[in-house]
């Protein structure tokens, strides 16, 4: 019953909100959404090598932005 405690790799995943609510290791990125609105430029060019969570990022950022949902738990971006 031990592995049912163990945190899991998220390989293969692509949704930022099953990382969260599921038994995965997160490194919480969502300060970077605060870096994006702050700057206010019209277009962000993300490039990063293969495997380097940019589709987590962009799940991330689709899940803060869409307004049929409530995120607010899912998201707790951390006031500066």
């Amino acid at each position: 019953m031990r592995w049912l405690y163990e945190k899991r790799v998220p390989l293969g995943q692509k949704s930022y909100e099953k990382l969260k609510t599921g038994n995965y290791y997160v490194v919480d990125k969502s300060l970077m959404i605060k870096d994006y609105l702050d700057k206010g430029n019209e277009v962000t060019l993300i490039t990063r090598p293969r495997r380097f969570g940019k589709t987590i990022n962009m799940s991330m950022m689709a899940d803060f932005f869409d307004i049929t949902k409530d995120s607010k738990e899912l998201l707790r971006i951390l006031k500066s």
